[in-house]
């Protein structure tokens, strides 16, 4: 059975920072595009950041320079890193997996496979 599992989230203070965790079981990551996404309430879920088969990444402008985000084949695991927390950045965040065998690949519309998500919650 397929299935993403998240960690990591939590309550932090503003300018704070927290790793989430994507864990696979039941199939390897080595050959999907992965995504993390966040849904604040009463919003749309986002796009939030990419990393293709090869490593490339794409992020949405809101985050681009405090959020990171990475794989690690050998743990069939992706992270993110997100400094400098802001309020905004309250949501349920969740990573989804889209087979991909296409270098810089990874389209947030095309995600297959979703984890439940963890909360993250900014606030003094």
């Amino acid at each position: 059975q397929l299935q993403l599992v998240e960690s990591g989230g939590g309550l932090v203070q503003p300018g704070g920072s927290l790793r989430l965790s994507c864990a696979a079981s039941g199939f390897t990551l080595d050959y999907y595009a992965i995504g993390w996404f966040r849904q604040a309430p009463g919003k749309e879920r986002e796009g939030v950041s990419c990393i293709s088969i090869d490593g490339s990444t794409k992020s949405t402008a809101s985050v681009k320079g405090r959020f990171t985000i990475s794989r690690d084949n050998a743990k069939n695991a992706v992270y993110l890193q997100m400094n400098s927390l802001k309020p905004e950045d309250t949501a349920v965040y969740s990573c989804a997996a889209s087979r991909s065998s296409t270098w810089g690949w990874c389209d947030f519309s095309s995600m297959a496979y979703w984890g439940k998500g963890t909360l993250v919650t900014v606030s003094s």
